[in-house]
C-alpha cells in the first residue's frame, strides 16, 4: 500500500492561521501519524497567533486524533499561541462533552442559521 499524504489545506492570515481537515474519518493510526508530521511544524511557525482547526468535512474521528489534538494543544499553548476548533459536527462535539474536552478546548459554537 502506497503511503498518502495528510489531507490539509493551510491558509496563514496576518494574525491567525486556519487549518482545513480535509478527511471525512479521521480513524487509521497511520493517517494520524501524517497528520501529527503535517500539523506540528505548522505550530511551530504559528507562534502567539490564533490557530484554527477547521472539521468542516470531519464526520468520524477516534480517540487517537483526540490524543494528537490534546498534544497540539499543548504546544500552541507553550508557544503562547491559542489553539480553536471550528466547525465539529454535532456527533463530535457531543465527544468532546462526554470526555470533558469542551473543558480544555475553545470550541467556536456554529452560527445560527
Amino acid at each position: 500500500m502506497e503511503p498518502t499524504t495528510a489531507k490539509l489545506i493551510v491558509e496563514h492570515g496576518i494574525d491567525v492561521t486556519l487549518v482545513t481537515l480535509e478527511d471525512e474519518n479521521i480513524l487509521e493510526e497511520q493517517q494520524i501519524r501524517q497528520l501529527e508530521r503535517a500539523l506540528l511544524p505548522v505550530v511551530r511557525q504559528n507562534e502567539q497567533k490564533r490557530l484554527v482547526l477547521n472539521f468542516q468535512n470531519v464526520k468520524f474521528m477516534s480517540s487517537s486524533f483526540l490524543g494528537l489534538l490534546v498534544k497540539i494543544h499543548k504546544r500552541v499553548i507553550e508557544a503562547g499561541g491559542h489553539l480553536q476548533l471550528f466547525n465539529l459536527d454535532p456527533k463530535i462535539h457531543k465527544v468532546f462533552e462526554i470526555t470533558q474536552l469542551v473543558k480544555v478546548f475553545d470550541i467556536v459554537p456554529p452560527a445560527q442559521e
